[in-house]
């Protein structure tokens, strides 16, 4: 028995190792302003991999963010590598000075998120459909700014706590 929970205490300290609070970036720099970065039009390319690597899909968006009061709208067409089209239309409020939360269409609730130096996490839940069947995933988005025009976002794509995808995107400013 002691044996038992020796060992299950161990598994929960790892994974609680593993866990990224977004304060942890406050040093960093340049500072990400979400509001600030997705003001006008941005272009992003990414790809998706299932939970073994292998790539499944790649994308391109356009995005373009209105900024109004405490609301940032972004307007998103993607074009995957097999032609399918997608639209995505987040509004998304700031609620504190770090803090956030949006809605889209396709979103199921209210997203949230929290901003601590270059790094913003994101997180929501989307109705997924992969062949034929919708599933409810839990997305885990990690955004860092690698300069005033280069981001990058890793996501953790989840199902019952078990990632079953990522997303990979590099997302580059337009001139203003």
């Amino acid at each position: 028995m002691i044996r038992i929970l020796t060992l299950g205490l161990a598994l929960i300290m790892m994974l609680a190792g593993c866990s990224t609070d977004v304060s942890e970036y406050r040093p960093q720099q340049p500072p990400l302003d979400i509001f600030r970065y997705f003001q006008g039009n941005t272009e992003a390319w990414g790809m998706v991999q299932d939970r073994s690597g292998k790539q499944l899909r790649r994308f391109h968006v356009e995005i373009t963010g209105d900024v109004k009061g405490d609301t940032l709208t972004l307007n998103e067409h993607f074009v995957y590598d097999d032609g399918e089209k997608q639209q995505r239309v987040w509004h998304i409020r700031r609620i504190g000075a770090d803090s956030y939360e949006g809605t889209a269409g396709d979103i199921d609730g209210v997203a949230t998120g929290q901003a601590a130096g270059n790094a913003f996490n994101w997180r929501y839940s989307m109705n997924v459909t992969a062949k034929g069947s919708t599933w409810l995933l839990h997305f885990d988005d990690w955004m860092y700014l690698q300069d005033g025009t280069h981001l990058f976002n890793k996501t953790e794509m989840k199902k019952f706590g078990v990632t079953v995808a990522t997303v990979t995107l590099f997302f580059t400013r337009k001139a203003q």
